[in-house]
């Protein structure tokens, strides 16, 4: 199949805001490369819950039908003007990140993720929900070798933001971490911070990831309502639900750091000044990421030997897996197998 033609399959959001039939399988023209670009065949696309955000609407519409997925592993198989980073045959990530202009105050100091013009796969362009996606050279990943590519996925952005919110979070040493929410990028974060020295306290309502959070090392496991039995020194909320919020701040210690990992979150209610930020705690957020925070990512993924909890669904039963990871039955992580039904022979 070459760059132009039209028998491409693709999932596609529809706009219906939610449900089973949030987004649907169409044919669609393979893209072409343009300059700076290469066209990747996808074997592989991480779920990741801002799939789901964007196509039940939770997210402002920045593409209508856009292709969910930005959690793709693939060989290149075309390569635009210009490019000399790749190779045709090389296997690459595509990411969550796809382009900032590298020209405003942000992009010049190091926060990228901050670019006001910045853009993103899955939501601003057709992401890898599809047999093949398009991706800026300068914004793919290369990824190793020993990692294997459904293993990869799920680092390209679940890894990546759960990397960067351990930092805005600013864990001391050998401090205590409460993970609230127990999903695809809280189960690769835990495992960082435990390799580092961490002592984790789960917070989630699933029995089955409060199991799978025990079983990775974290010191304790309970339900999102519940009170750590320690104080913690940082608190890293993954579920989009704003009225954890000032549980995470209540059950911080003095001087302790909450990050908001999601790019979704529910109305967060009220805060008691002394209750939930006196004694200089502190409440941020992450947006995104940088490159450079994935190059650290998988650097570290690979001296850690962290390791996904993959769930694997056919590219045919991809409504299947967005409709799981909404209704809780998902637990860890996600990921499509495009290579599943290709022709023996096919590259």
């Amino acid at each position: 199949m070459a760059a132009g033609d039209t028998d491409m399959r693709a999932w596609e959001v529809t706009g219906d805001g939610g449900g089973p039939h949030r987004i649907r399988l169409a044919g669609r023209a393979v893209p072409v490369p343009r300059s700076g670009e290469v066209l990747v065949r996808v074997d592989v696309c991480g779920v990741c819950r801002t799939d789901l955000h964007v196509a039940d609407g939770d997210l402002p519409v920045h593409r209508p039908a856009v292709v969910p997925g930005h959690e793709a592993v693939g060989h290149v198989v075309q390569v635009g003007d210009g490019v000399t980073r790749f190779s045709v045959g090389d296997r690459v990530g595509i990411p969550w990140l796809r382009h900032t202009c590298g020209e405003c105050r942000w992009c010049r100091t190091g926060s990228e993720n901050l670019c006001p013009q910045s853009s993103y796969t899955g939501w601003d362009a057709d992401g890898g929900y599809a047999e093949y996606a398009t991706v800026p050279a300068a914004y793919a990943y290369r990824i190793p070798e020993n990692l294997p590519s459904e293993q990869a996925a799920p680092l390209l952005c679940a890894g990546i933001i759960g990397y960067r919110s351990l930092r805005r979070a600013a864990l001391p040493p050998g401090g205590r971490l409460g993970i609230y929410g127990f999903g695809a990028s809280a189960h690769l974060t835990a495992q960082i911070a435990i390799a580092q020295g961490a002592q984790v306290h789960v917070l989630t309502r699933g029995e089955d990831a409060r199991r799978l959070a025990l079983s990775l090392g974290a010191a304790s496991a309970a339900g999102p309502q519940d009170q750590p039995p320690v104080a913690l020194d940082s608190a890293i909320v993954f579920a989009p639900a704003g009225e954890l919020v000032p549980v995470a701040l209540a059950a911080l210690d003095r001087g302790g750091t909450v990050a908001l990992a999601g790019i979704h979150l529910t109305e967060v209610p009220p805060l008691d000044y002394q209750q939930h930020l006196f004694h200089e705690k502190r409440l941020t957020s992450v947006t995104a990421n940088t490159r450079a925070d994935g190059e650290e990512l998988f650097r570290l993924a690979a001296a850690l030997s962290v390791r996904a909890d993959v769930t694997t669904y056919g590219f045919d039963a991809a409504d299947q897996a967005l409709d799981d990871l909404s209704s809780g039955r998902l637990t860890g992580v996600a990921v499509l197998d495009l290579r599943q039904g290709r022709q023996r022979g096919e590259n």
